[in-house]
């Protein structure tokens, strides 16, 4: 979440766009259309009164010379988070039957004055007090720092469209105990009643842009399951939605007092719910920790308020811990939150936190990594946003170790410094919807990483999300968004947006709601330079990517299993428990092999006959190596090094390394990195 600067506008009179919007028409022109129906984007029976869209030409359809398909992609947005929260955190509606005066509209709370918007004091201070009117004045809603008001009307997603973007992922979102502690609320707050919700409210969506344009599958706003279905819809020309999860106790998977409130077969059916509802992404964690895993804190008072909910919710605070690596959480910091506090039993406070402390002392758990895995089985894609850099870590490795490509980081919660190890492995990776300024210096940042690994870029709106967008940067900035101006095919001309008596300007106005995307864009232009958003245009095509091999995704087999093994020493201190080296191959995470308590040792594996090996995996107990290397021979006599580390810092580590013919496997390990000696659960050999 960030926080924004006061809002500035300027109001243009309808009567001047009018006549811009005409001269722009015979001047530009849009691009002749090559469709057979004339007009296909138009639909034959919209709402009257409604917003409008002020953009003119046909959106493009079909691929580009390779094949790949064309278009910006928004990674992470929520339409219908209206529905979450308990029904009355952000207030109006994305489409509604009875149209724009019924969706647009305030919260009842809100009337007459704001004086009750409670949630809006919190996260934009001040009194809260605005206009409640929405439709048809919008004095003082949507707004770049208007965090509990519709960003999301159809229209405004329609114009963002128009304007080129091909794949919108509608995260369903909510978390109970915001819903709880919340005065005013008209639903239950149970998480996966409202996600339900949700999917349904977007698939009634669908249905009502379809009777816009004349019945089911004519409407370009097109909920897909698979990245076959997405490329299908891209080449009409249309709108790809793909439904994700982001919410903080999913299946129920909350914990109490460290006492998981959830089991594997509670995961299990959970997932199998969300494949049913078309769900392709999810989170496994958000703002709380929960009992999958450890959250990325959130910073500053928001921190703090965020903090009284993770105990409110789980009986604990956050507890933080010296970073092991280089990859650091947000820092907590030890600002004051009065209100939220107040909700604390008496007798209990928010601890204070160490400025080095900075890693959250909780991972992935084993109910955690048992849903990673359970993602991998249903060809689902993994967000790691907001994951702890522990829990992220421990995800990277099950990802990593099975070289599954499904991982996206969707709106910049993932240590940068990980965005390579994300691409190696085949991910996406999208930038939240900051200020054209500071997005483009990031996308630049990466850009030698992008054209490495061949990848375009996305972005992540978080519409709907209580996070702030793009402040404007001035009716008088040196290099403004110019209207009308080109979308970035050259197709479409682009207007000023205009609903009801409110005509927005990016200059003005910043990233007010989700009809200012294509201006948002031309900013980035602007101030970026085309590079950066030729690189957004590919991005659709790089997500589908990493779905589509998502989906391609089986597991390799292990040449290890059930394998003779033998090794240079093995703990024996209990005669009832086994630590000889057939453990490390008996496909049981819950027995190991343990050498003795010195440095030098090693484990050998024989697969039985030579064969290509390009990839082994490690999954070492608490007692791990430090420095090791991984060799083969075809004799057992004569051994290559293939791969090695000197900094392993334990967990589940995977050796990648150009393929060779082998009948035997060593890992050689040579400092311990602990006061014991080295333990392996489970080693994989694979040809892959």
């Amino acid at each position: 979440m960030v926080i924004v600067q006061p809002l500035r506008r300027r109001i243009r009179s309808l009567a001047v766009v009018s006549l811009l919007l005409a001269v722009t028409a015979l001047v530009l022109g849009p691009v002749p259309s090559s469709a057979a129906e004339s007009n296909w984007w138009d639909p034959s029976a919209r709402p009257a009164p409604d917003s409008q869209i002020n953009v003119t030409g046909e959106p493009f359809k079909g691929t580009d010379a390779q094949g790949r398909v064309r278009g910006f992609v928004d990674a992470h947005d929520h339409i219908m988070s209206n529905e979450g929260f308990g029904g009355r955190l952000i207030c109006g509606k994305p489409f509604s039957e009875q149209g724009v005066t019924d969706a647009l509209k305030d919260c009842p709370e809100h009337y007459p004055d704001g004086s009750l918007a409670i949630f809006d004091m919190i996260t934009k201070g001040g009194d809260g007090k605005h206009d409640p009117n929405g439709w048809p004045t919008f004095k003082d809603w949507p707004a770049h720092d208007s965090l509990t008001h519709q960003q999301n009307y159809y229209a405004w997603i329609e114009r963002a469209w128009r304007g080129g973007q091909r794949v919108l992922v509608n995260d369903l979102v909510t978390n109970g105990v915001i819903c709880s502690v919340y005065f005013f609320k008209d639903r239950s707050c149970d998480e996966m009643t409202a996600i339900r919700l949700e999917a349904k409210k977007t698939y009634d969506m669908q249905a009502f842009v379809d009777k816009m344009y004349g019945g089911p599958g004519k409407g370009w706003f097109r909920i897909v399951t698979n990245s076959a279905q997405a490329r299908k819809v891209i080449e009409q020309g249309k709108l790809a939605v793909v439904l994700g999860v982001e919410t903080s106790e999913p299946f129920g998977c909350k914990q109490i007092l460290d006492v998981a409130q959830c089991s594997k077969e509670d995961i299990d059916r959970g997932l199998d719910e969300l494949k049913e509802l078309g769900v392709s992404s999810m989170f496994l964690c958000h703002k709380f920790d929960n009992a999958l895993c450890g959250v990325r804190f959130d910073s500053g008072t928001l921190g703090t308020a965020i903090n009284v909910g993770q105990f409110l919710s789980t009986g604990t605070f956050w507890k933080t811990e010296t970073c092991r690596g280089p990859q650091h959480d947000n820092p907590i910091g030890n600002a004051a939150a009065p209100e939220a506090e107040k909700r604390l039993p008496k007798g209990v406070a928010v601890p204070s936190y160490a400025s080095g402390a900075q890693c959250n002392t909780r991972g992935l758990t084993d109910l955690g990594a048992y849903a990673v895995r359970g993602m991998m089985k249903r060809n689902m894609m993994l967000e790691l946003d907001h994951m702890s850099v522990k829990a992220a870590d421990q995800a990277f490795g099950i990802l990593e170790s099975e070289s599954y490509p499904g991982a996206i980081s969707s709106h910049s919660w993932m240590d940068l410094s990980w965005t390579e190890r994300l691409y190696k492995l085949g991910g996406f990776a999208a930038q939240y919807m900051s200020g054209s300024e500071a997005f483009s210096a990031e996308a630049k940042r990466t850009d030698a990483l992008r054209e490495k690994y061949k990848v375009g870029y996305g972005y992540g709106t978080d519409m709907n999300g209580v996070g702030g967008w793009p402040a404007p940067r001035g009716g008088d900035t040196p290099n403004p968004v110019k209207y009308p101006f080109r979308s970035t095919d050259g197709g479409s001309v682009i207007d000023k947006q205009t609903a009801g008596e409110r005509t927005w300007d990016f200059n003005t106005d910043g990233g007010a709601h989700y009809g200012m995307v294509p201006d948002w864009i031309e900013d980035i232009r602007n101030v970026g330079g085309q590079g950066v958003v030729d690189d957004l245009f590919s991005g659709a095509e790089s997500y589908l990517r990493t779905w589509g091999n998502s989906e391609k995704y089986q597991a390799g087999k292990n040449l290890a299993a059930g394998a003779a093994a033998t090794a240079s020493s093995s703990e024996w201190w209990n005669p009832a428990v086994s630590f000889k080296p057939g453990k490390a191959v008996d496909g049981d995470t819950g027995t190991r092999w343990a050498s003795e308590w010195n440095d030098d040792q090693w484990l050998r594996i024989d697969l039985g006959s030579a064969q290509p090996v390009k990839r082994v995996t490690l999954d070492w107990e608490r007692a791990y190596a430090k420095s090791y290397r991984v060799e083969l021979s075809e004799d057992g006599t004569n051994w290559k090094t293939v791969w090695s580390t000197a900094s392993g810092d334990g967990g589940l580590d995977t050796a990648r390394f150009a393929g060779a013919q082998a009948r035997y496997v060593r890992v050689k390990a040579l400092e311990r990195g602990t006061q014991w000696g080295y333990s392996l659960q489970e080693v994989g050999v694979y040809a892959d």
